[in-house]
C-alpha cells in the first residue's frame, strides 16, 4: 500500500498538484478543500513547510486517512474484500450473487 500511495501522490505532483492548488487558492476556506493534499500544498504555499516537505505530508497523511478507511470498511460485514489480481474470485462470487446462492 505505501509504495502505491508514494507513486500515487509523486504523479500527482508531476501532474501539476501545486498548479492546481493555486488555482483555487481564494476558496482555500471552503470544506471541499480542507482535504489531504491540497492542505499541504497551501502550507508549502503560506512558506511554512519546502515543497519536499509537503510532499512527503502529503504521502503520510494520505496512508493514515487509508489506514482509517480500511479499519472502518473491515468492520462492515455487508463488504466482501478480493485480490484485484483474482478475477476468478471476483466473478465466481459475482455469479453467486446472481444465482442467490
Amino acid at each position: 500500500m505505501h509504495d502505491n500511495i508514494n507513486r500515487r501522490v509523486d504523479m500527482m505532483m508531476n501532474a501539476g498538484l501545486v498548479e492546481e492548488v493555486k488555482s483555487v487558492l481564494p476558496y482555500r476556506k471552503h470544506n471541499a478543500l480542507q482535504t489531504v493534499g491540497y492542505t499541504e500544498i497551501f502550507q508549502y504555499l503560506d512558506g511554512e513547510v519546502t515543497l519536499p516537505a509537503a510532499t512527503e505530508l502529503i504521502k503520510i497523511h494520505t496512508r493514515q486517512y487509508a489506514k482509517r478507511q480500511l479499519t472502518w470498511f473491515r468492520k462492515d460485514p455487508d463488504i466482501t474484500w478480493f485480490d484485484p489480481r483474482d478475477s476468478d474470485a471476483i466473478l465466481d462470487w459475482v455469479k453467486k450473487q446472481k444465482t442467490g446462492q
